[in-house]
C-alpha cells in the first residue's frame, strides 16, 4: 500500500466533495486541506461560513471498512482535539456528536459522510477569525484558536495543523483500534472531554440529563426514569451556545 498523501489545495468548493469527485484517484488515509472553502457545508445542509486564509478546511478519506462508521464523528473529534493541543497548546472540549469547543464556544465542526463504499471526515477549524468576524456572520457562539489564546498564530499554522491531523488519524493506536473494533476503543479518552454529560440535553423526540456515551457511541439520556439512547441527530446542551 502506498504512503498516504496530504494535498494542499489553493481553494475548494468543499474538501469533502473534492474527495468524492476524486475518489478513484485517492487512497486510504489520503487527505486534502485548504484555507479557502467556497461552498462548505455543515450538518443538515447548513452553510459553513468561509474565512479565506483564516481557517483550516480538512478532509481525510477512509477506503477500508470501519467497525463503527456511525461513530466516525466522535473519533474525528478526538483526533482534532489532540492535533489542536499538539500544535497550539489548547485543550478542546467535545460536544457530542460533532463540535469542538474552546471556552464554551465553537472552534471546530465535523461532517462525516459515506459514498461509494468509502467514508470521509471533514473538519473545519476556526484559526484566526476575530470576534468581529463572528458577529458579522451571525455566529455569536463562534471562536477562533487565536481569539481564544489572545495572540496571533505562528506562520504556517494551517499546514502544521493539517499534518498533525493526518498523523493522529493514521498513527494513534486507539484510533487504529477504533477502525477495527468501534467506539469502545476510544471511550476512556472521549468521556472526560464530553460537555454533554451531567447536563440537560434536548434531542429529536425528547429531553433529559445526559449520563454517558456508551460503547456503541450512543448518548445515554435519563429522561425522568426512562433511559433513552441517542445515536445521531441534533442535540442541544444546557449552558452551551446560549441554551438555557
Amino acid at each position: 500500500m502506498s504512503e498516504p498523501k496530504l494535498t494542499a489545495l489553493p481553494q475548494a468548493g468543499s474538501t469533502n466533495l473534492y474527495c468524492k469527485a476524486h475518489l478513484s484517484q485517492m487512497g486510504h488515509f489520503d487527505a486534502v486541506w485548504t484555507t479557502c472553502q467556497t461552498a462548505g457545508r455543515g450538518r443538515r445542509g447548513r452553510t459553513w461560513q468561509n474565512a479565506p486564509g483564516e481557517a483550516l478546511y480538512y478532509t481525510i478519506l477512509f477506503k477500508e471498512p470501519l467497525a463503527g462508521p456511525a461513530c466516525l464523528p466522535l473519533a474525528a473529534g478526538l483526533a482534532a482535539a489532540r492535533a489542536l493541543e499538539e500544535c497550539f497548546g489548547v485543550r478542546c472540549a467535545l460536544k457530542w456528536p460533532n463540535d469542538l469547543l474552546l471556552g464554551g464556544k465553537k472552534a471546530a465542526g465535523i461532517l462525516c459522510e459515506g459514498f461509494g463504499g468509502a467514508f470521509v471526515s471533514g473538519i473545519g477549524v476556526n484559526l484566526c477569525q476575530t470576534p468581529a468576524f463572528f458577529a458579522a456572520a451571525g455566529l455569536p457562539h463562534g471562536v477562533s484558536v487565536a481569539g481564544h489564546l489572545g495572540r496571533p498564530l505562528p506562520p504556517g499554522a494551517p499546514a502544521r495543523l493539517a499534518k498533525s491531523l493526518s498523523r493522529h488519524f493514521i498513527e494513534d493506536e486507539d484510533l487504529r483500534a477504533f477502525y477495527r473494533e468501534g467506539f469502545g476503543a476510544l471511550r476512556a479518552d472521549y468521556l472526560p472531554r464530553c460537555v454533554n454529560l451531567g447536563r440537560q440535553v434536548w434531542f429529536e423526540g425528547g429531553e433529559g440529563v445526559a449520563e454517558t456515551v456508551d460503547g456503541q457511541g450512543r448518548l445515554v439520556v435519563d429522561g425522568g426514569g426512562a433511559r433513552r439512547y441517542v445515536l445521531s441527530g441534533e442535540v442541544s446542551v444546557k449552558g452551551i451556545y446560549g441554551r438555557v
